[in-house]
């Protein structure tokens, strides 16, 4: 019995496995494929091999990969713009095509680089597309059929229990979820629909010992020895068991403030940007390198922004406004401005999507991003980092604060240009998103790395290319 229901544990576990490191898949799957594609379109027009040490090749395969990358063809299921990935990825390969061939024609490399002809360049590009849509179908039919086979265990139905049903069933679906509580008239809630509520939490002995994807543990919940013991030897099994904020951490990459507590933020690894500590005079260094690097690099675009700005309606250029940075200390964060000249003489207002007060030249500021570019000089004097929490407005935080749950902590660290929450997260000017939004940039904070913040600069990248800003 043991040996049967441990197998059936760890293919469950390992789909799961599976389904998360589908993006890395793909992504193997196209650089082999795109080179498999090139070396056939030679082959069918010389009938030679690839010469590859022709650098051509590799910027190929970059600049393509670079384009999937900002289509965001690697996560195959959503959908973005009403284009799925197969659309995005059609569209894509034509922009990458359309502007490789100008580049090559304006830059006179097909003269003496055949890799560059239209002839290797399009038959190429059109069999690999062929490619890339196929692999991300049989991935979308791979990840429906497995999720299909996946079942939660959840222990006990309150509140916090409430708002994960709610998370997972809008999210990308994981599978069926199945309840144990001791309060079944909780399950009746509309929150439930298509949840299994199926009895007690006494009866975890003989429902624990069935195959799970996982067994996720609600807050607050007073489980007894025997209870406990029974979650050991599951998890000991292949099982994985979670409380509430370990599963959305590892799968979600949010922490949301409500399922956490002091004893949580006691014992929990991580929060490594504390300042003093070596990881954040590291970012220091960082920043200062990088927001130079850009100051120089971007002065030609700031300066068409000023212009059109000062041609767009009567203002001042620029705009400052007073924020909360690090351990809650004031400072004026600059911007270009965006609005109407008085658009708050009636006081501090939540911005909105469709804001009246934002001027035409104003409002592709915003959707670009550009409106921030001033404060890399904020960077540069140390009062913000290139990423971290978005600083807020101390009106604002004063109504956050009592909301929000642990809302203070994300004024540990420097306030960023960018960050994880706005990657992530669409716009939204509410109580209700600056809640969503903590909940991603607490994660930020716990788990702090080089690698995180070069991650969220390629998608900072992509939210600007693809208009995605407020």
């Amino acid at each position: 019995m043991f040996t049967e229901v441990s197998s059936e544990a760890s293919v469950s576990t390992k789909s799961l496995w599976n389904l998360r490191s589908i993006p890395v898949m793909l992504l193997i799957g196209d650089i082999l494929g795109f080179i498999v594609c090139l070396k056939l379109a030679v082959w069918l027009r010389f009938g030679e091999p690839v010469d590859w040490f022709n650098p051509t090749v590799y910027g190929l395969v970059l600049f393509t990969l670079a384009g999937f990358y900002l289509a965001d063809t690697y996560k195959p299921d959503t959908q973005i713009a009403g284009l799925r990935a197969p659309a995005r990825i059609l569209v894509c390969n034509i922009i990458v095509g359309v502007i490789s061939a100008a580049l090559i024609y304006l830059s006179g490399v097909w003269r003496e680089n055949p890799l560059s002809w239209r002839s290797v360049l399009i038959p190429s590009l059109a069999l690999f597309t062929l490619l890339a849509i196929s692999l991300r179908m049989m991935a979308v039919g791979w990840m429906r059929a497995h999720v299909q086979q996946s079942r939660w265990l959840i222990l006990g139905a309150n509140e916090n229990t409430n708002e994960f049903v709610e998370d997972f069933q809008t999210k990308t679906p994981l599978g069926r979820l199945v309840v144990l509580t001791e309060d079944l008239k909780k399950c009746q809630s509309p929150t439930y629909k298509n949840v299994h509520c199926v009895g007690s939490i006494s009866d975890l002995p003989s429902w624990v010992s069935q195959p799970w994807s996982g067994v996720l543990v609600g807050n607050k919940l007073e489980l007894s020895d025997d209870q406990v013991r029974q979650l050991m030897q599951t998890r000991l099994k292949g099982v994985p068991v979670y409380k509430l904020p370990d599963f959305y951490e590892s799968l979600w990459n949010k922490l949301p403030s409500s399922l956490l507590h002091d004893n949580w933020f006691a014992y929990s690894v991580g929060f490594n940007l504390v300042q003093g500590r070596i990881d954040s005079k590291i970012k220091r260094v960082f920043d200062i390198i990088a927001a130079a690097i850009l100051l120089v690099v971007l002065s030609p675009v700031m300066l068409l922004v000023a212009i059109a700005i000062k041609l767009d309606s009567p203002g001042a250029i620029f705009y400052s406004q007073v924020r909360t940075g690090l351990n809650g200390n004031t400072f004026k964060v600059h911007k270009f401005r965006s609005m109407y000249k008085d658009a708050e003489k009636r006081g501090v207002q939540w911005a909105q999507e469709r804001d009246p007060r934002i001027t035409r030249v104003g409002y592709w500021l915003r959707i670009l991003r550009l409106d921030e570019l001033p404060q890399i000089i904020n960077v540069l004097r140390g009062e913000m980092s290139l990423i971290g929490p978005r600083p807020e407005r101390p009106e604002f935080d004063v109504k956050l604060k009592e909301a929000i749950p642990y809302y203070e902590v994300r004024y540990l660290v420097k306030p960023g240009i960018t960050g994880w929450a706005q990657v992530l997260y669409p716009y939204g000017a509410s109580i209700e998103d600056a809640y969503e939004k903590l909940s991603y940039d607490l994660y930020y904070i716990k788990n702090y790395s080089l690698m995180l913040d070069v991650a969220i600069a390629f998608k900072t990248v992509r939210v600007v290319l693809l208009g995605k800003g407020r």
